[in-house]
This record gives C-alpha cells, sequence and structure tokens, in this order.
C-alpha cells in the first residue's frame, strides 16, 4: 500500500510575482494537484458525483512553511508523505525540493514544507449539504501511514 508519492513540475512564469519568485499561494495549489495525481495513481478519484449524490474531500487544515524561493524555470520534485489517516480523514505532508542541473534532489535541501488535512464528505443527508463520513473501505485499504522513519528522515 502506498504512503508516498512523487512529482516533479516546472515552475512556469505565470506561477510568478514581479520579482520572479514562485508566488506563496501557488503553493497550494501544486499540493492539491499532487494529491489529485496520488489518488489517481491509485485507481481513484477526488470527486464523485452520481446523480444528486457527490463525495469529496474538503480541507480542513492547511499550511505551508517556506525556507527558500522557486524562481521561474525550476524544475521542482513535491514528495507527498500520507502522515496520519483516520477513517474519516486523510493528513498529507509535502515536501518541495529544487531539482538540480543533473535532475537529482539527492543532496537538495526542502525548499517549502506543507500540510493538507482532508475530509472525506458526503451529500447523502436529507437537506444535500456535504458532512463528513467515513471513508469507504475499498479506499482505506489502497493507502497507509508512512512509517515513523520515513516522517522523521531529514527532509
Amino acid at each position: 500500500m502506498p504512503c508516498e508519492f512523487r512529482a516533479r513540475r516546472l515552475v512556469e512564469f505565470a506561477d510568478t510575482d514581479a520579482a520572479g519568485i514562485m508566488h506563496f499561494a501557488n503553493y497550494f495549489r501544486i499540493m492539491e494537484a499532487v494529491e489529485h495525481a496520488f489518488i489517481r495513481s491509485i485507481g481513484e478519484t477526488v470527486h464523485v458525483q452520481v446523480g444528486d449524490k457527490m463525495t469529496g474531500w474538503p480541507r480542513v487544515e492547511v499550511s505551508c512553511r517556506y525556507f527558500a524561493p522557486f524562481r521561474f524555470q525550476d524544475e521542482m520534485e513535491v514528495q507527498l508523505l500520507v502522515e496520519r489517516k483516520t477513517d474519516k480523514a486523510i493528513t498529507y505532508r509535502f515536501n518541495f525540493r529544487k531539482v538540480d542541473e543533473g535532475g537529482s534532489t539527492a543532496s537538495s535541501p526542502v525548499v517549502a514544507r506543507g500540510a493538507v488535512t482532508a475530509l472525506f464528505a458526503t451529500n447523502h443527508g436529507p437537506d444535500g449539504r456535504l458532512r463528513a463520513a467515513p471513508m469507504p473501505e475499498s479506499f482505506m485499504r489502497l493507502i497507509e501511514a508512512a512509517p515513523p522513519d520515513l516522517l522523521n528522515a531529514d527532509p
């Protein structure tokens, strides 16, 4: 069962501010895109709509801490770790690293570290509002929380 996922991405001009540095809000968009890619990689999707019934993953907590900037045309690698999994929520940790000219991140320090807690929700109630619900067993079996040695590794 996967507990880790990695994705690479180029910093586009539209991601940057007037100083050519990636704007802080774009880290959140990238975290969400990497989360979606992780969920697709296990054969699932983040949004299911069947008739008037819908499931999704609203955010209940997000954060990001920045240690250095990414600039226009930097290549980044984003590591997603499943930090915690309960029957209704998943917390992901994201480590952003710059890819060096040789295509490696082995010696690259963490540029930013983020976290997202997403709650599994459905609108199966009488009023149609999204409410927290237990994740389907089929989904729960597909992922696991990362072991402490991976979570505590020197990023």
